[in-house]
């Protein structure tokens, strides 16, 4: 009778073992392997959905050389490539409240046309013009050491009294990039319905002029009555661009960019501003 080497039965162990741990092994280098093509995927996309943010932002700074002095208000361009295509709304930022150079009766004004109460809209144009640095109503804008507007919405949002639903409602209507005028080539109908002294009557007259004459920022001004010194065109160097890019798998980026545009400088246009929209993501 033949005995059974006990050995053999250690080897089948170690070999069963063996086995199991590359199977365990195998698994995991498979779910790393997934993750890592997903992320791979994930960055290829953020990739050329950033260089067709890039073709956008490119294509709307050859359009404003190109369009001269023709109002810049809604104007919208697309851009397809080979990986997907990209959508451009251009608008002028002169033709938006500046409320870090707008004088006070047009920050109230602006208030009360979103709701707020007229004692209230008055106490914080006070009190934020007080925060942009002085006792000047407009003039030049103040920067702090970094490079920030003092009196952005930002810091009118910490203003006593301010409301979030009201920052919320004025913020399409304002910026830090204009002037203390309006261009009323290229101002939003929200904007002028928001300026002292402009009811119903006198915004329709104003919109019905400017269909008519699009580029006469004389007579749109008239048209306007005494609110007429609130504007004033002027170039428009300074434009809002929404991007919004698509890949041709479905993955969407936007972003929201400000440009300026100057003559015989040395790069074609400057970014002043640019951000990224939350909303962004694979479909």
């Amino acid at each position: 009778m033949k005995h059974r080497d006990p050995r053999r039965g250690v080897v089948l162990l170690t070999v069963l073992w063996s086995i199991a741990l590359l199977s365990a092994l195998a698994m995991a280098a498979s779910v790393t392997f997934r993750g890592f093509a997903g992320v791979m995927v994930v960055d290829r996309n953020r990739v050329q959905g950033d260089a067709l943010l890039t073709a956008g932002l490119e294509a709307s700074a050859g359009m404003i050389a190109n369009m001269g002095d023709t109002p810049l208000r809604g104007i919208e361009l697309t851009v397809a490539l080979s990986t997907g295509s990209v959508r451009a709304r251009l608008d002028d930022e002169g033709g938006r409240i500046d409320v870090a150079r707008a004088p006070r009766e047009v920050l109230t004004a602006l208030l009360r046309s979103v709701g707020a109460p007229a004692a209230t809209a008055d106490g914080i144009a006070r009190r934020f013009i007080e925060l942009r640095g002085g006792s000047k109503d407009a003039g030049e804008r103040t920067t702090s050491d970094t490079g920030q507007v003092i009196g952005d919405l930002p810091q009118l949002a910490h203003v006593p009294g301010m409301r979030p639903e009201w920052l919320a409602a004025i913020a399409p209507l304002t910026t830090v990039y204009g002037s203390e005028t309006v261009n009323p080539l290229t101002a939003p109908r929200g904007v002028i319905a928001a300026l002292p002294g402009v009811d119903g009557a006198r915004l329709e007259a104003f919109l019905a002029e400017r269909r008519s004459f699009p580029a006469d920022a004389d007579r749109l001004a008239r048209a306007l009555g005494p609110a007429q010194r609130y504007l004033a065109a002027k170039p428009q160097q300074v434009v809002a661009i929404d991007l919004m890019a698509r890949l041709t798998d479905g993955y969407v980026a936007a972003a929201r960019a400000v440009i300026v545009v100057l003559q015989q400088d040395s790069e074609p246009y400057r970014i002043l501003d640019f951000t990224p929209a939350p909303s962004a993501r694979p479909l």
